[in-house]
C-alpha cells in the first residue's frame, strides 16, 4: 500500500483556476500526478464537497477563495482545509442547485494532470434557444434596445373593439431573417495560440466575434448568435450542435493562426474537405484546431452519440459547395484589409465545420505568431476592419445565394 506521503509526492497541487459563465462554471485543479478524489452534493445550504486523497494543503489550494468572482452565477465561495492526514477537503458553497460533472484529464500541452469540476445548472441555461423560443417572430427579430422593445409592444397591442373589421385581414408580410452563428475559437482552459507578446487567441477571436455580431444585428434582415460570449470552454461538437439548434443559415468560426516560424503572415479561409486536406499546412492546422477538445477538457463519459454521428457525417457535398462560395466571398473582402496567406479557399477535416446542413467556414484572421500581425490583431481599428470585411462577405454570399425555405426566426414587415 502506498502511503499518503507517497501520494503527496506524486500529486502536489500546481495550479487552480475558475472559469465562470452563465452556461456553467468550471473549476480546474492541476496536479503533478493523477488526482484521486471523491465528491458529494450536500444540501442545506447547497454545497459540493470534494475530498482530494494523497495531497497536502498548500498555498495553491489556499488561494482558491481568491479565484471566485462576486459575479459568478453558481459559486458563493470556495474553501479548502486539511480534513485528515493525506486528505484535503474542498468545499464549494453554491448560490443555486447544480448538476456537477467531475472528471480527470490526462496531461496535454502545457497542462499536467487535471481534475475538472463543471457546475451546470439543474435547468440548463441556453441563450441560443432563446433566439427561437420567443413569443412571436417579431420578438425574435427584435434586439434588446428600448426601441425594439417599444416596437414589439406596439405590434402586440390588440386594436380596440370598435376598430375591428369583419373583412378578411391581410396576411402579414413576413421577411426571412438570416441567422448567422459566430464561433469565437478556443476559450477557458484552451487559450488557443499565444503570441510572442503574450496575446491569447481566445481573447482576440471573442473581441472580433462580438464586433461582427453587433454589425450583423444592425442589419434589418440578419441576426447573429455567439457559440460563447465569455472566457469559457465549449467543446467542438457542442459548437456544431448549437448552430443546428438555432437552424443557422451560416456558421463562421473565427481564429488567429500560428506557425513555428514568426515570419508567416496573412489571412486565410478554410472549409471542410471530404477527400483530405488541400495542403500540408491545411492538414496541420486542422489537426491543431481539432485538438482543442483535448486542451480545453471534454468529459468523454458525457458525449452524446448523436453528436459523434454528426461529426462523422461527411456526406455533405452540397453543403461544402455552399461553404466554398461563402469562403470565396469572404476571402475577396479580407484581401482588401490584409495580405492573403493563400489566395484560394483551402480545405481540411476541421471538426467544427462538420454540420451536415449548414454552410460553414473557418477564418484565420491573421498570424498571432507574427509580431507585426499580433499587434494588428490587438488593435481595435483592425478588429473593426476585419469585422466589416466578414460582414461584407456574408452579405455578398446571401445576395448571390439566398437560403431556400422558411426559417424558424422571421421578421414581420
Amino acid at each position: 500500500m502506498v502511503s499518503p506521503v507517497g501520494f503527496a509526492a506524486q500529486a502536489s497541487l500546481l495550479a487552480v483556476r475558475v472559469w465562470p459563465s452563465q452556461e456553467y462554471t468550471r473549476i480546474t485543479l492541476e496536479g503533478s500526478g493523477t488526482l484521486r478524489y471523491n465528491h458529494m452534493l450536500v444540501q442545506g445550504p447547497d454545497r459540493l464537497v470534494v475530498d482530494l486523497e494523497g495531497v497536502q494543503l498548500n498555498s495553491v489550494l489556499q488561494s482558491l477563495p481568491s479565484k471566485v468572482l462576486d459575479s459568478d452565477p453558481y459559486i458563493r465561495l470556495i474553501r479548502a482545509g486539511q480534513n485528515r492526514p493525506g486528505v484535503v477537503r474542498v468545499v464549494v458553497e453554491l448560490k443555486a442547485p447544480i448538476n456537477p460533472q467531475v472528471f480527470t484529464l490526462a496531461p496535454v500541452g502545457d497542462y499536467g494532470h487535471r481534475l475538472v469540476l463543471d457546475l451546470h445548472p439543474t435547468e440548463e441555461h441556453d441563450p441560443l434557444l432563446a433566439l427561437i423560443m420567443k413569443d412571436s417572430p417579431l420578438d425574435a427579430a427584435a434586439g434588446d434596445t428600448a426601441q425594439s422593445s417599444a416596437q414589439a409592444s406596439t405590434a402586440n397591442t390588440r386594436p380596440a373593439p370598435e376598430e375591428r373589421s369583419t373583412a378578411r385581414r391581410a396576411e402579414p408580410n413576413v421577411k426571412r431573417l438570416f441567422t448567422v452563428v459566430l464561433d469565437p475559437g478556443h476559450g477557458g482552459e484552451d487559450p488557443g495560440a499565444i503570441g510572442r507578446a503574450g496575446s491569447y487567441e481566445k481573447n482576440v477571436t471573442l473581441s472580433i466575434a462580438r464586433r461582427l455580431k453587433r454589425k450583423i444585428d444592425a442589419e434589418s434582415n440578419m441576426r447573429a448568435v455567439l457559440t460563447r460570449d465569455g472566457d469559457y470552454f465549449v467543446p467542438l461538437g457542442q459548437r456544431v450542435t448549437r448552430a443546428r439548434r438555432v437552424r443557422a443559415d451560416l456558421f463562421v468560426s473565427i481564429h488567429a493562426d500560428a506557425f513555428v516560424k514568426p515570419e508567416a503572415n496573412g489571412s486565410s479561409v478554410y472549409v471542410l474537405s471530404e477527400r483530405g486536406a488541400t495542403s500540408t499546412a491545411a492538414r496541420w492546422l486542422a489537426q491543431k484546431e481539432n485538438d482543442a477538445d483535448l486542451v480545453g477538457g471534454v468529459n468523454l463519459a458525457r458525449q452524446d452519440g448523436h453528436i459523434a454521428r454528426t461529426l462523422l457525417d461527411l456526406s455533405q457535398t452540397a453543403t461544402i459547395n455552399d461553404s466554398l462560395k461563402l469562403g470565396r466571398a469572404m476571402l475577396g473582402e479580407i484581401g482588401g484589409i490584409n495580405r492573403l496567406h493563400k489566395s484560394d479557399v483551402e480545405q481540411a477535416g476541421f471538426a467544427v465545420l462538420k454540420a451536415p446542413d449548414i454552410p460553414s467556414v473557418l477564418v484565420e484572421t491573421a498570424f498571432i505568431s507574427n509580431p507585426q500581425e499580433e499587434r494588428r490583431l490587438n488593435d481595435e481599428a483592425y478588429q473593426d476592419k476585419m469585422a466589416n470585411a466578414l460582414l461584407r462577405g456574408i452579405k455578398r454570399y446571401f445576395e448571390a445565394n439566398p437560403p431556400a425555405g422558411p426559417a424558424r426566426v422571421a421578421q414581420l414587415g
